[in-house]
């Protein structure tokens, strides 16, 4: 579905980003006065916030990018009740929820003791959040690299950037269940280099994280399929919502988890991450009615390349710390490669246009 393009300002797309950064921060300012009483607590926390707002940026461009991609053929209806009610999800679901959730299933405690916990005994939960790291990291892992997979393995894919990979990957596109063969021999690699009770969670997570994208295409699937029966106007609904959802939770993980190396209070990783998720909707929605995907031709390219490199580090997360900086850098580079690629292509087509007119070719 096409959108028409508009002529609202960059500022006029960060508007809303812009304010829940100051009510944002000014919150973490009060909450770093209640908790230690001086300015260079207040000063500290306010800091915080703000790196772990960059750091959920830097992380999830490439998230508002396959986004756009996927919002770009949903209804207007959709559209504005993922941007509503998926932002909410996005924030308060997986940035507040989803750790408290890690902690009440595996201390075995309620959710209000949980919500006791993270206030009371931060350390004890930031532990506990730890302890989960490798269940998450090979279900998110695996769920990004079926997503990225699935882009590259496709038979009807005729843009290419990295040609050399790329048109193989599309030419045995056809054999089936290949990107499930590839994302089972990696998780058996890196099983076999886990020991115990480690290796086992490991490939069960996995197996987990593969099992939810193959239901999430098939719910997808189904639900868009029904729509397309009952009206072509409805296509791109609450399949492509579900798809979405799943697919932020999954790119929310590694910042969620990341987000402990810097503070222990989950009332702070909600504002940083939270400020951080209302630049990824503000970017997602300048992405779609700007159609940029359409005049830059790798910048999709880039986006799932990041999302490959992503899945990787969350494997080898389960055997060494690997810095968030480094997470975030490398997709923000791979995205702006893409971008460069693509700005040239432009030009060079521009360039072939203006020749042909002149009859130089």
């Amino acid at each position: 579905m096409n959108q028409p393009q508009t002529h609202t300002t960059l500022l006029g797309y960060l508007k809303w980003s812009i304010i829940a950064t100051v009510v944002g921060l000014a919150l973490g300012a009060v909450l770093g006065w209640q908790t230690t009483g001086s300015i260079g607590g207040m000063l500290t926390v306010f800091f915080i916030c703000a790196v772990l707002a960059v750091l959920e940026i830097s992380l999830s461009f490439d998230n508002a990018i396959v986004n756009a991609n996927k919002l770009k053929d949903m209804t207007p209806v959709w559209q504005h009740r993922f941007l509503t009610w998926g932002i909410l999800i996005a924030v308060f679901g997986m940035r507040i929820v989803f750790p408290l959730l890690i902690v009440v299933i595996a201390a075995g405690i309620g959710p209000i003791d949980a919500v006791v916990l993270a206030a009371a005994q931060p350390e004890e939960y930031a532990r506990i959040m730890n302890e989960a790291h490798l269940p998450i990291a090979a279900f998110g892992g695996t769920f990004l690299m079926m997503v990225g997979l699935t882009y590259f393995f496709n038979h009807e894919k005729d843009v290419h950037w990295i040609s050399v990979f790329e048109k193989y990957m599309s030419r045995y596109s056809t054999i089936k269940g290949i990107e499930i063969a590839f994302v089972l021999l990696l998780v058996l690699v890196f099983s076999s280099l886990l020991e115990g009770e480690e290796s086992d969670t490991f490939v069960m997570s996995a197996i987990y994280g593969l099992l939810t994208f193959l239901a999430v295409e098939l719910i997808g699937g189904l639900l868009d399929a029904s729509q397309q029966a009952m009206t072509e106007a409805a296509r791109g609904g609450l399949g492509a919502f579900i798809y979405l959802e799943v697919l932020d939770a999954s790119f929310s993980f590694d910042g969620v988890i990341g987000a402990f190396a810097l503070t222990q209070n989950l009332f702070v990783i909600a504002i940083g991450l939270g400020i951080g998720a209302m630049y990824v909707r503000s970017m997602t929605i300048m992405l779609v009615e700007k159609e940029t995907l359409t005049h830059y031709r790798y910048l999709e390219h880039g986006a799932f390349y990041a999302i490959l490199i992503l899945s990787v580090i969350m494997y080898v997360q389960t055997l060494y710390h690997i810095p968030e900086v480094i997470t975030g850098l490398g997709g923000a580079s791979l995205i702006g490669l893409a971008l460069w690629s693509s700005i040239r292509y432009n030009r060079a087509e521009q360039q072939r246009e203006t020749d042909l007119s002149r009859g130089h070719i």
